[in-house]
């Protein structure tokens, strides 16, 4: 099916299943430990032997030697693979560095070897017997001192490193008011709940993944070209994935050193990563270095926005695009942005939750604020003078929907905002200071074409194949939904098989593009299924109605079953898209707004009220919609705070690479959160005039929390984390 024109009045807006609350269906099934993770399928294919990695002890170099003669001597060992005894690897198109390393180092943890044993402690205690000498090589671990070097990198994902529209620096130059600040944002990890892990098995040449991996074709194509076998020789299942935030896009080093572990072991091999290896060995989001310059009239009207921005990474590797919703979010006719990028030796940085937006907001929306500051106008004031209704670089190209303002003016009225006094440092309870912050919310809208398969079976029940994950998300409930709509029966009568090769290629977990564009190909398979069975039962396809398990037209009324009565009733359809993406601008809006108390003692920041209020779309399922929201206010809480990893500028590794090093916000650190959803559907995006929300949940909210710090002590920081070091030389005076 192709989606080219603006959707019109379809069977998903009547609305019976889809946008109702409805408790995830899986959720039995995780509730009480049957939902097997990848890890856990002992049921998939038994004798299962134990892999461990051992990761460089380098940044940089090479090895030059291994000593395996302990390790191969040591109880249980059933094979040992290094690059040497590996053979010729390819490596994937999603993947920067080799994940096999060897001779040559590119990062520090790289993957140098798998130790295949009878059990996971054996495999460990023989992987500690590994002897590697290295040559190291001095690296580059530092972006702050790398900044002259950094190169105007290629278009990445289809996203120009640079933009100009009007005369940025002669509007600057002239402008009544101005401002020019640096920000920085550290290096963050995704430190998702479950790690990264795979068991492989082969039968002959081909080869079975089950895994924890978002994305399933792109996984099964760079298998295949690291392993140098066809690609229809891989199978990946990856059903039940516990959290990925952009880590497990791609295949990683578990998978294919488990496929190397279980060949040469000639058995499956089963991996997970420790989290030292999370942090060092798999991707994690790049630090950025960012300059804001703004002008405005003394009105408060923007005439100048740039936005610098300045990343690393390996070589061949991408920016982080922290620069692009700048270039959509506010108006003023004179607009300038660029990213740089310089080559740095710190393991892969790639995508995480919102990458690009959830770093750039973090310092665009303290630079709005400080604007406001410097205008003497109330920040959500200042934020709704400045809208725009179209693209502000492309005017000729509408938003398809904005709701910015309306997200702005709805949050200030529940949060209270006209009580705030404007003044920051003033508003005390008890020994806090208490402030209040805010900050817009953006994400653009991606749509990505995406297939499914319905079957109708004799017993009346719809059954969907189709390799979405769902990476905690809700994709088994949602598309349960769509399929109940659009076919009129029960949830209860859905069945839902998700994350499997076999399985139509669907558009993944990633981009906040899951939701509405998998939900989108079940959409279109089910209207294919729609005609096959009014035509079996002898009714007009165009007229049928089906409700309550019965198909009607033409003054007849049957059940559904009845079409599945000699055999299931199969339709496979991919829902492809036209150019209404580029006709409109397809973005989705919020605002974040929040309360902290600061101790004036001690700088100890307390958040005590977070708000997010949404304008995404048509919202297929609020409560999993409401559920992945509060989650990304909470890891933006976490960026605000107390993320950080660090980086050893010496030997080229994150210091802080387990949970008890890198800090991330538990129950205590957010007691309350609210979320609001404006009621929105889009017909540019697709059928289900949905978009996502999942991303947009945790754009903006650094910032409101680091304006909310502010407010409370009047003390800027614009190096994130804020954490009490930056604010207790420089607390008011205690009388």
């Amino acid at each position: 099916m192709k989606f080219d024109t603006p959707a019109t009045e379809n069977p998903i807006d009547q609305l019976k299943v889809v946008g109702k609350p409805t408790s995830r269906i899986e959720g039995p099934l995780k509730t009480s430990g049957t939902a097997p993770y990848a890890y856990e399928r002992h049921d998939a294919v038994p004798n299962q032997a134990y892999g461990f990695i051992v990761g460089s002890a380098i940044a940089k170099g090479r090895i030059a030697s291994i000593d395996l003669a302990e390790a191969k001597a040591a109880p249980g060992v059933l094979a040992i693979v290094t690059a040497a005894s590996a053979g010729t690897l390819g490596k994937g198109d999603f993947n920067t560095a080799r994940l096999l390393g060897g001779p040559e180092i590119q990062h520090y943890h790289q993957a140098i070897a798998i130790v295949v044993a009878e059990s996971f402690e054996q495999a460990r205690a023989a992987a500690g017997l590994v002897r590697v000498r290295y040559t190291r090589d001095k690296g580059n671990f530092d972006l702050a001192s790398s900044l002259d070097g950094a190169i105007k990198p290629p278009a990445f994902f289809g996203t120009e490193p640079d933009s100009s529209f009007g005369d940025f620096d002669a509007a600057f130059a002239s402008a009544p008011v101005k401002l020019d600040e640096h920000y920085t944002t550290p290096d963050h990890s995704h430190a998702m709940m479950e790690p990264h892990a795979s068991i492989a098995s082969w039968d002959g040449d081909k080869l079975t993944l089950w895994t924890s991996n978002q994305m399933i074709a792109w996984s099964v194509g760079d298998v295949a070209k690291t392993l140098g076998i066809p690609r229809e020789n891989v199978r990946l299942v990856s059903p039940y994935i516990g959290g990925g935030f952009g880590g497990k896009l791609f295949v990683r080093a578990d998978a294919i050193l488990a496929a190397l572990g279980a060949k040469a072991a000639g058995r499956p091999v089963k991996v997970a990563l420790p989290r030292p290896l999370i942090a060092n060995n798999t991707t994690h989001r790049p630090a950025t270095i960012q300059r804001i310059r703004l002008g405005a009239t003394p009105d408060g009207k923007l005439t100048s926005i740039g936005h610098e921005s300045w990343s690393g990474d390996l070589k061949g590797g991408g920016p982080e695009t922290a620069v692009g919703q700048t270039r959509l979010l506010y108006a003023a006719p004179h607009r300038m942005t660029a990213m740089r990028l310089a080559v740095l030796d710190l393991p892969e940085g790639n995508a995480m939750r919102a990458p690009g937006e959830a770093p750039g907001l973090m310092a665009l929306e303290i630079a709005i604020d400080e604007m406001a500051e410097k205008l003497g106008m109330d920040p959500v004031a200042f934020r709704i003078l400045n809208d725009t209704q179209v693209d502000p670089e492309k005017p000729e190209r509408k938003f398809s929907q904005r709701q910015l303002n309306e997200c702005l003016r709805i949050g200030a009225d529940k949060f209270g905002w006209a009580s705030r006094n404007p003044k920051p440092g003033l508003t005390r309870d008890g020994r806090w200071l208490v402030g209040t912050g805010v900050a817009a919310a953006f994400r653009n809208n991606l749509n990505e074409k995406s297939a499914a398969r319905v079957r109708l079976d004799r017993a009346g029940r719809v059954i969907v194949e189709t390799d979405m994950t769902d990476i905690g998300t809700g994709s088994y409930t949602i598309i349960a939904q769509t399929a109940a709509e659009m076919l009129g029966v029960p949830l209860d009568r859905v069945e839902v098989r998700l994350g499997d090769s076999l399985f139509p290629v669907s558009a993944g977990s990633g981009g906040q593009w899951g939701a509405n564009s998998s939900t989108a190909g079940v959409y279109a398979a089910c209207a294919k299924l729609r005609t096959a069975i009014a035509q079996k039962l002898g009714l007009d396809p165009a007229k049928a109605a089906f409700a309550n398990g019965k198909v009607s037209a033409g003054g007849k009324s049957i059940a559904l079953a009845r079409a599945a009565a000699d055999g299931e009733v199969v339709a496979e359809d991919m829902m492809e898209y036209g150019d209404l993406a580029q006709t409109f601008q397809q973005s989705t809006f919020g605002a974040h707004f929040v309360e902290a108390a600061v101790d004036a003692a001690t700088g100890e920041i307390r958040l005590r009220r977070m708000l997010a209020v949404c304008a995404a779309g048509r919202i297929l399922n609020p409560k999993a919609a409401r559920s992945q929201v509060i989650g990304a206010m909470t890891m933006g809480a976490g960026a605000a705070l107390m993320e950080e990893l660090a980086v050893d500028k010496r030997f080229g590794f994150f210091v802080n690479h387990d949970l008890a090093g890198y800090e991330v916000p538990v129950h205590a650190d957010i007691p309350s959160q609210d979320v609001i959803f404006l009621d929105e559907v889009d017909p540019t995006t697709s059928p289900m005039k949905a978009k996502g929300v999942g991303e947009l949940g945790i754009c903006g909210v650094a910032a409101a929390v680091a304006n909310a710090v502010y407010h409370a002590t009047g003390i800027r920081v614009r190096n994130y984390p804020v954490t009490l070091d930056k604010l207790i030389d420089r607390l008011p005076a205690i009388a």
